[in-house]
C-alpha cells in the first residue's frame, strides 16, 4: 500500500545535464558535479537513469541512496503515474561496488549497503505506481536484482543477465530473493551455483523479464508502456499492485479471500463507478486519480 513519501519532483523528459538533481542526490565526487542518478519527469512518466557508466552503474551505497531518494520523491503525487529506470552506457548496472564490500570498510558498513539494497529493492515493489526497468545491455548480481523487482521489464536482444557472485567468493544470496520469485526455481539455481549469463531471448522465456526488442525500438515500447498505464486511474492501479503483490505471497482460498474483498473496495472507489458508468454508457471515463469513495 502507499507509504509516507517525500521529496520533490522535477520536470523536464528529455535527458539533459542541466536538469536539477532532486534533493538527497548523491554525486559521483566532489570535483565532478555529475549526479549518479538523473531523474526527469512529464506527462506522469518519471525517468530515473543511472547515471555512472565508468564504473559500470555500480549499486554503491550512495547509488542506492539516490536512487531511493529518487523513487520516494512526491510518490503520493496524482502527477506520478509510472516509473521508468534505465541506465547511461552499455551497462545498465553490474551490481555491488566490490571496493565497498572488503574488510576494510567493516561489518557495519557492509550490513548497511545490504540494508539500503534490501529497501531500495522492496520499495520499488511497495510504492503504489507501477515501475519499468528498461534495460539496454548487461545486468549482473544486484543489476539483474533490480530488473527481477521491477513490475515490468522492457530489454534489448543484446541485453544479458546473471548473477556471477559465486564467481568471486560472494554468493547472489539478495540478488536471489527477487530473481527466485520471478524465474522457475531451477533456473535460478543455475543462475547462481554457476554464474553463466543468459540471454535476453531466455530472460523472457523464464520471465524474468517482460518483453525484448530491437535497440532502436527499446524507447518507443517502454513509453508505449508507461503511456498505456498513465491512461488508468491512479487509485485503481495501486490497489490493484498492492494487492497483487499480497495475494501472490498467499496460498490459493487466502488469495481468492483477499483479492474477492479487494474487488468489492475497487468498485466502492469513485474511480471504478466511473468507469463501469462509462462502458455503460459507451463513452470514455474521465478519472479523478483520487482515492475517494462513490459508496460506502
Amino acid at each position: 500500500m502507499a507509504r509516507s513519501l517525500l521529496c520533490r519532483a522535477v520536470g523536464v523528459f528529455q535527458l539533459s545535464r542541466r536538469t536539477a538533481p532532486l534533493a538527497g542526490t548523491r554525486f559521483l565526487s566532489h570535483t565532478e558535479p555529475e549526479p549518479l542518478t538523473v531523474t526527469q519527469q512529464d506527462n506522469g512518466i518519471r525517468r530515473i537513469i543511472l547515471n555512472n557508466p565508468r564504473k559500470r552503474n555500480a549499486l554503491s551505497l550512495s547509488m542506492l541512496e539516490s536512487l531511493r531518494e529518487n523513487i520516494l520523491s512526491d510518490a503520493d503525487s496524482e502527477d506520478l503515474r509510472v516509473i521508468i529506470i534505465s541506465a547511461k552506457g552499455p551497462v545498465f548496472s553490474s551490481g555491488h561496488d566490490l571496493k565497498e564490500l572488503t574488510s576494510a570498510q567493516g561489518r557495519e558498513y557492509h550490513t548497511q549497503v545490504f540494508h539500503t539494497c534490501a529497501e531500495v529493492m522492496t520499495l520499488i515493489q511497495d510504492i503504489p505506481v507501477p515501475v519499468v526497468a528498461m534495460v539496454n545491455g548487461v545486468a549482473t548480481a544486484a543489476g539483474c536484482q533490480l530488473v527481477a523487482s521491477c513490475d515490468i521489464a522492457v530489454a534489448t536482444e543484446k541485453s544479458t543477465f546473471a548473477t556471477p557472485g559465486v564467481n568471486v567468493g560472494l554468493f547472489c544470496s539478495t540478488p536471489a530473493v527477487a530473481i527466485g520469485r520471478a524465474v522457475p526455481r531451477k533456473v535460478a539455481m543455475e543462475m547462481l551455483f554457476t554464474g553463466t549469463p543468459i540471454s535476453a531471448r531466455d530472460a523472457l522465456l523464464h520471465g524474468l523479464i517482460s518483453k525484448v526488442v530491437p535497440e532502436e525500438r527499446l524507447e518507443e515500447e517502454t513509453l508505449a508502456i508507461a503511456q498505456r498505464v498513465c491512461q488508468a486511474s491512479r487509485p485503481v492501479v495501486a490497489l490493484g499492485k498492492a494487492t497483487f503483490q499480497r495475494q501472490m505471497a498467499q496460498g490459493r482460498d487466502a488469495a481468492y479471500a483477499t483479492a474477492s474483498k479487494v474487488m468489492v473496495d475497487n468498485l466502492a472507489l469513485r474511480d471504478g463507478q466511473e468507469g463501469i458508468q462509462a462502458f455503460i454508457e459507451k463513452r470514455k471515463p474521465v478519472w479523478s486519480h483520487k482515492a475517494e469513495k462513490a459508496h460506502d
